[in-house]
């Protein structure tokens, strides 16, 4: 067994976190560990609060003159203005719509009336299905398909695999910043300025990154960058960076009437007021965890010094799990065994299917899942049989080493 870790040899207090989390005081909850967080993470007291106030003091068609609907306006207009500071981007870069996997069916339409025709597009067999087959569709319009092709045995996208697709056709690369099943953190900055660099477009899907800290966005250099709100603690929308010079220059997907307001252009119907108002909870909670953290790095915000202790939390947490699995010889771990370089969102392969396992974890009181998590692409591509699946063990920052240990302990028996 892993040696033991205690709260005291984290960076940042789990019981500290876990108090701007209701679901950790509610009984129905209280004997369960919850390891299915790239599903959705538990939506944090900073968000529920915000909801709240909107749904009770100024539920009603904002933007209008009169108090209710103004409270209402600048409460979604605060929303915007705080998730473009956590990002590091102008605040009509942020978009909102009703889940990431709606907002890139619509950049699909946007982008196929902006690029040339006959255009390259690469994307990768890493990615869940949201960041790869509205882009695949495109091939229906005259547009060539490449496919950036994971490592058949480890899942990794090598950069320079990237390099042998690129050329002038190639209008745009969409790739994750991590995988929702390998884990990997791809070095999408340095992916982002080598396509900059040759004057292509780069879209990032951020959803299985952006719950382990909001990248500062301004400096990774994506034209397109994706998340989803109630994966990152807050409500269930999905978030878009857009460039505001690309957004400027897409084609309108909204009402005609709208085509000279940016944030309407690229929202073919508006998502719920009340959850957009209440994103701005996130970023609430993002200061709350800057506040826990010791300033040892001198980060320049909030934002980033909350990022850098997140990161630090996870990766210690991950470590004892890692090298659990990486002793067995029985199963199979995808992705790095390495804590630093990877996101705790852990799949393993075993002889009986992930859902199988899952719901045997469910009688020690774990919370986790097993499947194919909408990347069917990846599996094939790994040999993996998409109906047997993965056992995913996902968490955050606020998971406490305790619950580390009573999975591994779990583990022990279920896969035996």
């Amino acid at each position: 067994m892993p040696s033991r870790q205690t709260q005291k040899d984290l960076p940042l207090n789990p019981a500290k976190l876990r108090s701007h989390f209701p679901a950790f005081e509610e009984p129905s909850l209280r004997d369960w560990a919850f390891f299915e967080n790239a599903g959705g993470a538990y939506p944090c007291r900073q968000v529920i609060d915000r909801l709240n106030d909107y749904y009770l003091t100024k539920k009603v068609q904002p933007y209008s003159p009169y108090p209710a609907s103004s409270e209402a306006g600048q409460a979604m207009d605060l929303a915007y203005a705080r998730l473009a500071a956590a990002l590091n981007v102008p605040v009509d870069a942020v978009h909102f719509g009703p889940s990431t996997s709606a907002n890139t069916y619509m950049l699909a339409h946007a982008l196929a009336g902006h690029i040339r025709p006959n255009s390259a597009i690469v994307v990768t067999n890493q990615d869940h299905e949201a960041n790869s087959g509205a882009w695949r569709r495109l091939a229906a319009e005259g547009h060539e398909i490449r496919e950036w092709k994971v490592n058949s045995s480890t899942g990794r996208l090598d950069p320079d695999d990237l390099e042998e697709l690129l050329d002038d056709k190639v209008a745009f690369v969409a790739f994750p910043h991590v995988s929702n099943i390998v884990g990997e953190i791809n070095p999408a900055n340095q992916i982002c300025a080598r396509l900059r660099e040759a004057g292509i477009l780069s879209i990032v899907d951020g959803v299985a990154y952006a719950p382990h800290g909001l990248p500062d966005l301004g400096n990774l250099g994506a034209d397109i960058y994706l998340f989803s709100a109630y994966k990152t603690y807050g409500p269930h929308l999905g978030v878009m960076m857009i460039r505001p010079e690309l957004g400027r220059v897409l084609a309108n997907q909204g009402h005609y009437f709208n085509d000279r307001f940016l944030r309407k252009r690229l929202t073919i119907a508006g998502p719920d007021h009340a959850q957009i108002a209440a994103a701005a909870g996130i970023v609430d909670y993002l200061e709350a965890v800057a506040g826990l953290a010791a300033d040892q790095t001198g980060d320049a915000t909030p934002f980033r010094r909350a990022h850098t202790a997140m990161r630090a939390q996870e990766t210690m947490l991950m470590a004892p799990l890692l090298n659990y699995l990486t002793d067995r010889n029985d199963i199979r771990l995808v992705g790095p065994a390495e804590p630093e370089s990877r996101a705790p969102t852990i799949s393993v392969i075993a002889d009986r299917p992930g859902g199988e396992i899952a719901k045997g974890l469910a009688q020690h009181g774990i919370m986790a899942s097993g499947g194919h998590f909408y990347a069917v692409r990846l599996m094939e591509a790994m040999g993996i049989d998409p109906d047997h699946g993965v056992l995913r063990l996902s968490f955050l920052h606020y998971t406490e080493p305790e619950e580390i240990e009573r999975l591994i302990a779990a583990l022990e028996v279920e896969l035996a």
